[in-house]
């Protein structure tokens, strides 16, 4: 490396945390155009415009918490300004969000021709870190759309909701095409999501270069299971809570619906799928069952930080209600083990800013069935696995490798991840000693409250560098929005 080099930021004295690596490196870190230029152990500081001293502090790769919810519940433009503070806070410096047409978000149904451009254009300016989208097909036409949403604006992963097909977002509904949005004709079925594979199968036929990146997401839970158990649980009043939800939309749903989609899967040949938030062990056991089953998909398996945290005796009770549900100790315990032993490949917020006044009752606001559904967590992502994780032996490598290169890889997101030359100069700064506890009051959501409120966690980010500017430091978010549209794959030269 020739001495005349110049850097735009050295960042010296950092302990990196890199995935798919034993061990973790005192290393500096040459900055320049955004990228990760030169990793030395030593960077003169004379080559650099600017220097930032890490003090020892753990260096994680850029969060890329690839399942959030950006514009649910309050408009898009005002949820990512205070959101994606929220996740600069957490380390967090790529978010991916499942959005769609229907009520909430938008609001508005048609074509995502029409729809997509109009996200994308309320969505600039407005993100303090970068972003992407995956998108749900919600009716037959979208379809029909899914190529000219991969060429036009780098869209390679698509989501079903199995639910939808006669359950509400919050609760039992007869109303599923005026909630969707879509035609009296329309069948969000099971018909419906085989056609949607069958059309991500000519997609990556077409693409046979971009096929890694390709993929479908899906939320298992089976309508009629959810409707049967819901109305058995509602006329027994022993149980209330987050025991009663949990029993409303029982672990055995979830197993169901692995299956279902699994078999429709193989048989359509969509060889990439991704089983989000599983929060129980009957669905890991189904969702491994399926994958010695069909052991050519490619299946990914996915954990929320919120079922990693809580549990049913949750003492924040209604503020804690989410699809699918939290459910018991003995589940949360065996999805750490699942951790553990790597059957698990990424650990995501599912973060969905619903503020107090919208998600309890005001007419009763004790009561689970009336709370809607959904809460926040991105801004403790990283401390809350790493709280946990670490007490059951999870190496920060490990950490790494799920909460930033898995994700990344997945998704086509080939320049975030990892801490290497060529890679985006995304940068976690931690200290793995300092011991907080969590309080909404302290956050930049604009949610008002949050289901971890009081617990402890041990690890805190102290900074965090996207691109190689410094958005968050100290406890404040730096600077205006700087996070820009990822379309993907996301890739330009790595050297």
């Amino acid at each position: 490396m020739s001495e005349t080099v110049d850097f735009d930021l050295i960042i010296k004295n950092v302990r990196v945390v890199r995935p798919n690596n034993n061990a973790i490196a005192h290393l500096d870190l040459g900055i320049k155009n955004g990228k990760f230029a030169h990793i030395a152990p030593e960077i003169k500081p004379e080559l650099g415009k600017e220097i930032f001293d890490a003090k020892e502090l753990l260096g994680f790769p850029g969060l890329v918490d690839s399942h959030q919810h950006i514009g649910i519940y309050q408009p898009l433009p005002q949820d990512a300004i205070t959101e994606t503070k929220a996740a600069a806070m957490g380390g967090v410096t790529t978010g991916l969000t499942y959005i769609r047409t229907g009520q909430y978000y938008l609001n508005r149904g048609g074509a995502y021709k029409d729809f997509f451009p109009e996200a994308l254009k309320l969505s600039e300016g407005n993100f303090f870190v970068d972003y992407g989208y995956h998108l749900a097909p919600i009716s037959s036409s979208h379809i029909d759309e899914l190529q000219f949403l991969f060429e036009e604006y780098g869209v390679p992963s698509f989501k079903i909701f199995m639910f939808y097909g006669g359950y509400g977002l919050h609760g039992m509904s007869d109303q599923q095409n005026l909630f969707l949005m879509i035609d009296k004709s329309e069948r969000y079925d099971f018909a419906h999501f085989e056609f949607i594979m069958r059309g991500l199968t000519k997609l990556r036929e077409t693409y046979p270069e971009m096929q890694d990146y390709i993929s479908l997401s899906l939320h298992c839970e089976i309508a009629d299971i959810l409707n049967a158990y819901t109305k058995i649980v509602q006329n027994d009043t022993s149980v209330t809570g987050l025991k009663a939800y949990s029993a409303a939309r029982p672990p055995h749903s979830e197993a169901l619906a692995i299956f279902i989609a699994s078999y429709l899967a193989y048989e359509t040949n969509c060889v990439n799928i991704n089983l989000l938030h599983l929060s129980s062990q009957k669905a890991l056991e189904a969702a491994l069952m399926m994958q010695k089953t069909f052991p050519h998909i490619n299946f990914r398996r996915e954990v929320t930080v919120g079922h990693l945290l809580l549990d049913v005796d949750a003492p924040t009770g209604k503020w804690a209600k989410v699809n699918p549900p939290i459910r018991s100790r003995e589940d949360v315990e065996y999805l750490w083990q699942a951790v553990l032993n790597r059957d698990i490949d990424w650990i995501v917020s599912d973060h969905a800013c619903c503020s107090a006044e919208k998600k309890a009752s005001s007419q009763d606001p004790e009561n689970i069935w009336l709370a809607r559904s959904g809460f926040g967590g991105t801004e403790y992502l990283l401390s809350g696995v790493f709280s946990e994780g670490s007490k059951r032996g999870m190496s920060d490598n490990h950490i790494a490798e799920l909460l930033s290169w898995n994700p990344a890889q997945r998704y086509g997101l080939l320049e975030k991840g990892d801490i290497a030359v060529g890679y985006d100069a995304d940068l976690v700064l931690f200290d793995p000693n300092e011991t907080f506890v969590v309080r909404a009051s302290e956050s930049e959501s604009q949610q008002g409250y949050t289901p971890f409120e009081g617990m402890e966690l041990t690890g805190k980010v102290k900074s965090t560098f996207l691109r190689g500017n410094l958005i968050y430091n100290n406890g404040e978010v730096l600077g205006s929005p700087q996070g820009k549209y990822l379309s993907r794959p996301y890739k330009t030269v790595i050297s």
